[in-house]
């Protein structure tokens, strides 16, 4: 008999499986994430060992964990050996992995996996059957990875623009299709266990069920309807939100194979004066304050990515790989700092050197720093000097957002490319930034501050208030011309 075990990380849109053989009790993990712990807590709850531990892909959102978990468990670790040379696990060899193909399958117990190559999303992508022997000799689910999700497919355009395969998308999306026309021999009852929930931007419209069956998806699933493959790859690859920058890094540690996540340092606690050495020195400090906390008061060259459920995707966007950073935080709630820690580890954001607490910011007002305040105006204000001519109005939301609708005259800059289009930002008039509902918008207004735009607004309420207001919208796209100096 078989035992299903799915995680969940809300903040990764992220879905690992233990399955467990009840009768060997064995068990294997498939895409583990970098925290190890949980599986292992599980297995041991459950009378479980974990004697196997595969994944279905090089990921790009997250670090993989399976590496860990199988030198931690003494788990054989099974990898794909599909795709080309340019896409093999590096450290498969050193780590003993025995190696897929198409059609392999391995034993737990009297739980059967069957690979099968599902190339489009990556080149070495697996799917695996899973097929509880003890009952009948055929596969009761799939765990599809990154290929099939509820509602939507894995997006094709990830290694031409993430990992930057210049030309792969087309070829990609093709085999994408190919990869489709393979469910076609299964039955509707097959379940469905993907790699991702709602949210996660390895797809552009994943759905938000928790699993699904094929044949629910070949009745709602867009990608399973009858089309040609040129009608195929034209709506893949149209209308891809862009990937975030961390996507490449991801994809260079998972394949050259993770470190392991007790390797990483505790970050240790600063004094102020350290702090304020290291703004001098043009270090990265986040304030992972509330957006309001931080409009009101904050020290000035700090940059705010609230502590909350898009804090891992932000923090992917816009925190370097390759130098130390230090966090803000607040030490009252009691988990901040360890979740934190958390947060970044599962996408490779090991040099988080220090931080200090929210209290540096009384401090620092008291010494008579510099305390920095971002306004606030709403919907009205941003009409009338947008009529007077008396700003500029910028939207941080996507350019897909943009065309299906924006304030009039604004132009557009995407949250995560803002920091590389910084020269394009007037500096001879107010700013004043939204996205849809300002939460992106805030983040958006604290690096412009940080980089020293003294004049910028936030439209607390961005899109959605601007519209229930009554104000007009027009469609289209506009880049933002470099106006600044």
């Amino acid at each position: 008999m078989i035992s299903v075990k799915r995680y969940y990380d809300p903040k990764l849109a992220q879905v690992s499986y233990l399955i467990g053989s009840t009768d060997t009790r064995s068990a294997v993990v498939i895409d583990a994430n970098r925290d190890i712990d949980q599986y292992i807590q599980t297995a041991a709850e459950e009378g479980l060992a974990i004697t196997h531990v595969t994944e279905t892909h090089i990921h790009a959102d997250f670090v993989s964990g399976s590496r860990d978990l199988a030198a931690r468990t003494g788990a054989q670790l099974y990898l794909s050996d599909e795709g080309d040379a340019d896409w093999k696990y590096a450290f498969a060899s050193e780590a003993g992995a025995v190696l897929l193909k198409d059609g392999d399958t391995f034993n737990v117990g009297s739980v059967r996996l069957t690979a099968v190559h599902t190339p489009g999303h990556t080149p070495e992508h697996l799917m695996f059957l899973v097929t509880d022997t003890g009952v009948i000799d055929e596969p009761l689910a799939a765990v599809t990875g990154d290929f099939l999700f509820a509602g939507d497919v894995g997006r094709p355009d990830l290694l031409e623009r993430a990992a930057r395969v210049v030309g792969s998308m087309d070829g990609a999306a093709r085999a994408l299709f190919g990869s489709l026309q393979r469910l076609q021999a299964y039955p509707d009852h097959l379940q469905i266990w993907p790699g991702h929930g709602a949210g996660s931007a390895c797809g552009k419209g994943i759905g938000a069920l928790p699993q699904t069956t094929l044949g629910y998806e070949r009745r709602t699933n867009w990608a399973l309807r009858p089309m040609s493959e040129d009608e195929f790859v034209q709506r893949v690859l149209d209308g891809q939100p862009a990937p975030p920058t961390y996507y490449a890094e991801m994809k260079r540690v998972n394949k050259q194979g993770p470190r392991s996540l007790d390797s990483i340092a505790r970050p240790e606690r600063i004094t102020l004066d350290r702090l304020a050495g290291l703004l001098a020195d043009g270090a990265t400090v986040v304030d992972t304050r509330p957006a309001a906390d931080f409009a009101e008061a904050h020290i000035v060259g700090s940059i705010n990515i609230p502590m909350n459920r898009a804090f891992t995707t932000w923090a992917g966007w816009l925190l370097p790989y390759t130098r130390d950073f230090f966090l803000i935080i607040e030490e009252r709630c009691g988990q901040c700092l360890q979740d934190a820690v958390h947060d970044l580890a599962m996408i490779g954001l090991d040099r988080l050197a220090g931080y200090a607490g929210a209290n540096v910011i009384e401090q620092w007002q008291a010494r008579g720093g510099k305390v920095g305040r971002i306004p606030q105006v709403d919907a009205t204000t941003l009409a009338q000097q947008r009529e007077a001519g008396a700003v500029a109005v910028l939207d941080v939301r996507s350019a897909a957002e943009f065309a299906a609708g924006h304030v009039p005259g604004a132009h557009n800059v995407p949250l995560g490319e803002l920091a590389h289009s910084l020269d394009a930002v007037p500096t001879d008039r107010p700013v004043i930034v939204h996205c849809q509902g300002g939460a992106r918008s805030a983040i958006a207004a604290s690096l412009l501050d940080a980089h020293g735009f003294s004049q910028v607004r936030n439209l607390a309420g961005g899109l959605n208030e601007w519209q229930s207001a009554g104000h007009p919208v027009d469609t289209g796209a506009a880049g933002l011309p470099s106006v600044r100096g």
